[in-house]
């Protein structure tokens, strides 16, 4: 062998001796994990549950920061530009599959620039009322809506988000008008509610399930085909009079394209395990959250197909956002 050759394998060698470490001992600094809204929603709730355990699990540090605010873009559009080292993580929710054709201009690709680490789990949207509202079931709201048209107020957690999109569908499916008052995340939309400056109000049942529990709000109904176990007395929307509705929360773990596999693998992997520790699902339960992981390969699909699921309601609604 050449000694030219020769040398130029052991620089290889030496290089991808240098570089595999780099990787076995991540990580070495904290971990950012961007979550899109303020304090107090799902979302939020999600990150906190699993935070700490994940930073036991790696070794270092996880650390929530909020960045709420233009209907989740913001936080979406900081982790996006983050060096794909493993150091920023994004709670992404089923807002950014909307969010990809909702906006005319976003300054981030869902699809091109996050990859999947893993699905962490989903909750229902609850339909909830001030308690000086006197409605105390769907066909009563709706009856309440007709008599007053575009008078009542719903919240959202902000423009595109999964609580917007629930109301749009609501009021397609059953023919009223009511006013969309967008506010920056799911606590300050339910704080709203709670304060009367919304008098109706569809929300993640982490968002609500203390505020319903305390008499501060009361619940009508819930979005999923099925009862939710945590607020088993309520109907589905679809049984208390308009079939077909269906539609629900879920939140995911990505990070920015070029993110090393390893990484991501490893992540998962602690993931999975913390998902399901005792205390961590006594936590998710009792705020109305149910746990799921995946492979990023199940997730990636998940994210493709309700990218086109939403294409298709926010072309139907003529659904529009700047």
């Amino acid at each position: 062998m050449e000694a030219s050759h020769r040398d130029w394998l052991i620089c290889l060698i030496c290089g991808l001796s240098w570089v595999a470490p780099v990787h076995a001992q991540y990580p070495v600094r904290p971990i950012r994990f961007i979550v899109p809204f303020p304090p107090g929603g799902g979302t939020d709730t999600m990150a906190r549950a699993i935070s700490n355990r994940l930073g036991e699990a790696l070794g270092e540090q996880v650390v929530v920061d909020n960045r709420g605010g233009g209907g989740a873009n913001i936080g979406a559009e900081l982790a996006a530009q983050s060096p794909p080292d493993g150091y920023t993580w994004f709670m992404m929710t089923g807002t950014h599959t909307v969010n990809a054709t909702l906006y005319r201009k976003l300054g981030y690709s869902l699809a091109k620039d996050f990859v999947p680490v893993t699905h962490l789990g989903g909750t229902a949207y609850v339909v909830v009322v001030n308690s000086s509202v006197p409605a105390t079931s769907i066909k009563e709201l709706i009856a309440l809506a007709k008599a007053q048209p575009g008078e009542l107020r719903h919240s959202s957690s902000g423009v595109g988000s999964g609580p917007h999109l629930a109301g749009e569908l609501f009021k397609s499916m059953t023919g009223i008008d009511m006013l969309h008052v967008p506010y920056r995340g799911g606590g300050p939309s339910v704080t709203a509610l709670v304060a009367g400056e919304a008098k109706v109000g569809f929300t993640t049942t982490p968002s609500c399930i203390f505020q319903i529990k305390a008499g501060r709000l009361r619940g009508l109904a819930v979005s999923t085909p099925e009862r939710s176990p945590f607020l088993p007395d309520l109907p589905t929307v679809a049984e208390a009079g308009v079939p077909g509705y269906d539609t629900s929360a879920w939140y995911a773990l990505v990070v920015p394209t070029g993110t090393p596999k390893d990484i991501i693998a490893r992540v998962n992997a602690a993931t999975a395990k913390v998902i399901v520790m005792p205390d961590v699902k006594a936590r998710l339960d009792a705020t109305g959250m149910v746990p799921q992981t995946s492979t990023p390969q199940e997730l990636g699909q998940k994210i493709r197909a309700e990218t086109a699921k939403w294409a298709k309601v926010v072309k139907t609604l003529a659904l529009t956002a700047d």
